[in-house]
């Protein structure tokens, strides 16, 4: 027999027993979606408890993780200074301090200048020209020389202003030099990832401190995270960028620093922090429900203390050794695409021995 041959009364049944599992289901799915969403904050408390477990380690190599009375780049409360907090934040990049001079020598001075203008003119107009004062009203349509001033006037400010924007633009999209260390930032649905391929290929994640225990270590809190990404100052970074999941943005405000980060594309930009300390950021794209709680915190070191800091890290390579490293796996690659195996295997072996 059939499904469609079962008799009426039986159909109903299995349908009523179906509907009654479901519902009897659905706040237990619900419970597990909402565990493996908290589970997040608690993994985050392991790993600092991790990282504090590990300090001790770290600092015998020479790398000691900064304080918070290292932290530059982070917002102002309006309580704590006003101007502050509605101000730019301060700039530690060489494109920050050139677009902030910008912004507040040159476009700030023609905005308030072109407003003080019109607003002037409108209330000379409405003075000057009130039915009062012209019960006859003029009937001048045309006035040529008004009609060249106010369009080569504009004309020439907007000139003006596009030189040092152009400038801007080619500055910030510089190409990285050969040397510069390779950072690549890879956001995930709700937390970053930092990738270091010239220096071992290591993986740091990290994730945002629960509230409290920002507080309590002196940090600030949606912005403090268990791990930061670790980088050298006065340095060229090439970083690169992208996504495992949807569209998210990599920004550092104080470094003058955003840049998408795509699925399946690769995008990338050269950044050179010009002093060591501690920069927070966000997730600058609207890329779901826990968008407002994955952070960014940089880490500038000196170069020697970031390259003790690299050692630490499972796999970490620096000079010499992370130059054969990258060098074998390029021509593993390249072997892998000629389809030479042998090749293939002795580079493998050979980045192995490196290892």
């Amino acid at each position: 027999m059939t499904f469609g041959d079962w008799p009426k009364g039986a159909l109903r049944t299995v349908t009523t027993l179906w509907a009654a599992a479901i519902l009897a289901l659905a706040p237990q799915m619900v419970a597990a979606q909402d565990a493996a969403a908290d589970s997040a904050p608690e993994a985050a408390v392991e790993a600092v408890a991790e990282e504090s477990g590990a300090a001790a380690t770290s600092e015998s190599s020479g790398y000691t993780p900064m304080g918070p009375e290292m932290i530059k780049g982070q917002p102002t409360s309006f309580e704590d200074d006003a101007w502050a907090s509605i101000d730019f934040q301060d700039q530690y990049t060489d494109d920050g301090e050139f677009a902030y001079k910008m912004h507040t020598y040159l476009l700030m001075p023609i905005i308030t200048a072109i407003s003080l203008f019109v607003l002037g003119l409108i209330l000379f107009v409405v003075v000057r020209y009130r039915r009062k004062a012209n019960p006859e009203p003029s009937k001048t349509t045309h006035n040529t020389f008004i009609e060249v001033v106010w369009t080569l006037v504009p004309v020439l400010i907007l000139v003006g202003i596009a030189v040092p924007s152009i400038t801007l633009l080619a500055r910030q999209y510089e190409t990285p030099p050969e040397d510069a260390v390779t950072i690549k930032a890879i956001g995930y649905q709700w937390y970053w990832g930092y990738e270091y391929p010239d220096n071992g290929g290591f993986e740091v994640i990290s994730n945002m401190l629960p509230e409290d225990d920002a507080i309590a270590a002196g940090l600030p809190a949606q912005l403090a995270v268990d791990n930061r990404m670790v980088v050298p100052a006065n340095t060229p970074l090439r970083i690169q960028t992208t996504a495992a999941d949807v569209i998210h943005a990599f920004a550092v405000p104080s470094l003058w620093f955003k840049i998408d980060a795509v699925p399946g594309r690769l995008n990338e930009r050269l950044l050179t922090i010009k002093e060591p300390g501690i920069y927070y950021g966000q997730c600058s794209e609207l890329c779901g429900a826990r968008h407002g709680y994955m952070p960014i915190a940089v880490e500038a070191l000196p170069r020697d203390e970031w390259e003790a800091w690299v050692l630490t890290q499972p796999g970490g390579t620096v000079g010499e050794a992370a130059e054969e490293a990258a060098e074998d796996a390029e021509s593993a690659a390249d072997a892998a695409e000629a389809g030479d195996e042998a090749a293939v295997e002795e580079a493998e072996a050979a980045e192995a021995a490196a290892e």
